[in-house]
Formats: C-alpha cells, sequence, structure tokens
C-alpha cells in the first residue's frame, strides 16, 4: 500500500515546441477520481500559460524540478514526445519518490533505460508506458481468441512500420516501438534478433549514420528487415519498414496461424479482424473477413472512437491501481526498456553480419556508436 491516500497529488511536465504534451498525456490526469491536478511545468512561457489554462491549474513552473519540490505530487506525466529528456524528467521523478506516466519511447538508449529502471527499482516507484494498443479491450479479445484456437497454432507474426517519409530508422524507433510491444504482449521477451538494415539497397556503413529528429539519438538506414525469436514460444516474429514511393498503409500486425489470420492495428479500438482460412488470403474458398471488436466476434462495437485520450486515462488508472496494490503497472517500465531493446538488437545484429542473443549484453554504447 502506498504512504499517501487518494485524493493524489498529480502533475505534468510538458515542453512547448520540443515535444510538447506528446499524445494528451496532460489531460489523462483529468477526471480522475484519485487524482487532483495541482501544476505543470514547461520552459516555454506561452505553452507554460496554455497548459495551465487548459489543466485548470494555478501553479505553472519554467523548471520541473522546482514543480516536483514545491508541489510535492505523487504522480507525474512526463509527457513530451521528444525523448532526449525522458531519463533526466523521469529520474527527478522517481528519485523524489514519485509515480510516472511516460510518453513512448522510453529513451534513445539502453543505458539510458537501464538507468531508469534501476532508480525505479531503487526507489520502489511505478512507471506505466503509453502503449495504448494494450490496454484495448480487442487486444485482449484477439488473446482470447488465438488462446481459443481460432486461427489454430501460431506460425509467425509480421508487423511493419507507417513506411511514409519516416521509413527506416525513424520509423523503426518511433512507430515501431509500438509493434514491438504488441508482439512481446503475445510472445513474451525476445531472445533472438536477426536483422538487415540498408540505405538505398546497401548495408549501412558510417555515412549512414545520422541523429534523429525529436530527440530520437542515433538512426540509420532506409529500410529494415528483422527477424525475432522467442523464450516461451517456437514462432518468430518479423518486422519491416522501408520508405517506398507510396506511403504505406499497412502499420500493425499480422498474426498467421495454421487455421487462419488475425489482422490488429494499433490505438484504443484499433482495427481487428479474423480471417478463418489457411491459405490467409481467402481468394480460394472466398471466406470473408470478420470483424473483432470489444465484444467478440462480428459483435457490435459498444466502445467509441478510436480515442487515444480515453486509452492514457485507462493507463493512468491502472498505474494507480499498481501503486495501491505494489504491483507493475500492465505496461511497465520493464516493457518500455524491452522495446527499446528489440530495436536496438535490430542495428546490433547489422553490425555483427548475423543473430544476436538477447538480452543484448553490450549496453553502455548505442550499436551505431560502434559503426561510426
Amino acid at each position: 500500500m502506498p504512504m499517501f491516500q487518494a485524493p493524489y497529488r498529480a502533475a505534468i511536465i510538458g515542453r512547448t515546441g520540443r515535444g510538447d504534451y506528446g499524445h494528451g498525456l496532460d489531460v489523462a490526469m483529468l477526471n480522475q477520481p484519485k487524482l487532483t491536478v495541482v501544476g505543470v511545468a514547461d520552459d516555454d512561457p506561452k505553452g507554460r500559460a496554455a497548459a495551465a489554462k487548459r489543466l485548470g491549474v494555478e501553479h505553472a513552473y519554467a523548471d520541473y524540478r522546482e514543480l516536483l519540490d514545491r508541489e510535492k505530487p505523487q504522480f507525474v506525466a512526463v509527457a513530451p514526445r521528444w525523448i532526449d529528456c525522458h531519463k533526466e524528467m523521469i529520474l527527478a521523478c522517481v528519485e523524489r519518490g514519485i509515480h510516472v506516466f511516460s510518453e513512448k519511447p522510453l529513451a534513445p538508449t539502453l543505458a539510458d533505460c537501464d538507468a531508469i529502471v534501476t532508480a525505479c527499482e531503487r526507489s520502489h516507484t511505478k512507471l506505466a508506458m503509453a502503449f495504448q494498443s494494450r490496454y484495448s479491450p480487442r487486444f485482449e479479445r484477439v488473446k482470447e481468441l488465438i488462446a481459443n484456437g481460432a486461427i489454430g497454432e501460431v506460425l509467425e507474426f509480421r508487423g511493419r512500420g507507417k513506411e511514409d517519409r519516416r521509413g527506416g530508422g525513424e520509423d523503426l524507433m518511433v512507430l515501431g516501438s509500438h509493434i514491438m510491444d504488441l508482439i512481446r504482449g503475445f510472445q513474451g521477451d525476445a531472445a533472438w534478433c536477426f536483422a538487415r538494415v540498408t540505405e538505398a539497397g546497401q548495408p549501412i556503413g558510417k555515412t549512414q549514420i545520422r541523429q534523429g529528429a525529436e530527440g530520437l539519438g542515433l538512426l540509420a538506414g532506409d529500410r529494415v528487415d528483422a527477424m525475432f525469436g522467442f523464450t516461451a514460444n517456437p514462432a518468430v516474429a518479423h518486422f519491416a519498414t522501408s520508405r517506398p514511393k507510396q506511403p504505406g498503409q499497412r502499420f500493425g500486425l499480422q498474426i498467421l496461424g495454421s487455421k487462419g489470420r488475425i489482422d490488429l492495428g494499433t490505438g484504443w479500438v484499433p482495427p481487428a479482424y479474423l480471417l478463418a482460412d489457411p491459405t490467409w488470403s481467402g481468394a480460394e474458398k472466398g471466406t470473408k473477413w470478420v470483424e473483432i471488436t470489444s465484444d467478440g466476434v462480428g459483435k457490435a462495437e459498444t466502445l467509441g472512437a478510436n480515442s487515444l485520450p480515453e486509452a492514457n486515462r485507462l493507463i493512468v488508472a491502472d498505474l494507480i491501481q499498481a501503486v495501491e496494490n505494489d504491483i507493475q503497472p500492465r505496461v511497465s517500465v520493464y516493457d518500455g526498456r524491452a522495446s527499446i531493446e528489440m530495436i536496438l538488437a535490430c542495428y546490433a545484429s547489422q553490425l555483427r553480419r548475423g543473430p544476436v542473443e538477447m538480452p543484448l549484453t553490450e549496453r553502455s554504447h548505442h550499436p551505431l556508436e560502434w559503426l561510426g
């Protein structure tokens, strides 16, 4: 049980112009029966004033450390979408015993992620990640269908990024983190990765390494093709992203089994469809795709639109419950780190020109630093 009682004090850290407030992580703290929002921090004056008005708070700070020390919140949303600031902001919170709701991805490097995990463990604080798809009732229905044999024996997973102008290394980090987390939601921890990262059809070299936008850290490649194996399940998972002339419409995950397939998108109410056909196409037998809703296969959807704010509010409620019961949130700091490890394993495999075992043994440097 926590050493404090509801209603708990909550605050938000944003950074206007450099990640802003993510995908509505600030307002996810509102309308929570067990939270009272007491302040916000943002080093941009206009952004700070707008956030204070939006959140209905009087206390707004340029320095987030001053916010933490003066307002003494028990829960904080680390909201910026840019991830170069995540480590410092999260550490400032957890070292003060404050529980965190963090925008994804967690951090640019495994060293940063390890530091965050260690700090959470040392301070006995909880961190929940903004991976909304894993909180969706449709995700749960898909898991149930697989467990009940709706597609037979699961043979493989196929995930792709958005494949827009960010296709390749940037897509791998920004959108690939969602797909990696979804795959882990079904398969558990990865045991190995075998990947090829290329630029214009050639293996990446030091001249292709670049600093990513939005504080993403080192990136490379306009195409990534990766395969993962898992400790608890023989089915492999593939992830790919490229930069075609026509932007992709394939962002999501395909789950392929001996009796059929399930296609699953992302979000609070993600697109989800079942095809009960072992050929995986439906063309020969005329098998129809059937929608999977929060209530089951072919049933009417009772939830609203695919709304990230609704999912974020559920994540915050889950974080509060995790703190109250001293358990991990559904998608915790360990999941945040694991998705980054799968992403960076792609570069490690390319550097080695072969498969790499996971967890990765080299964690102090980004794999691309060795290539550079």
